[in-house]
């Protein structure tokens, strides 16, 4: 028997907002957003998504800010 493969989803706005809401209970600022979608590929599973919506609110925000 295979082991069952972990569907990917995509790091799409939407998706990491439900999971912010699911996880936090409230969504993520728009500098978190971006920093997730730039250190995750365009897609991952729900688990990787979990993990990097909880590790962005732990990081100083100078790593997550972008600066012009």
């Amino acid at each position: 028997m295979k082991p069952e493969k972990a569907k990917k989803l995509t790091v799409s706005d939407s998706n990491l907002k439900k999971t912010a809401i699911r996880l936090l209970g409230q969504s993520l600022v728009s500098n978190e957003m971006q920093y997730i979608q730039r250190n995750l590929p365009a897609t991952a599973t729900q688990e990787q998504l979990d993990e990097k919506v909880i590790a962005v609110r732990k990081l100083p925000w100078a790593e997550i800010a972008i600066v012009d």
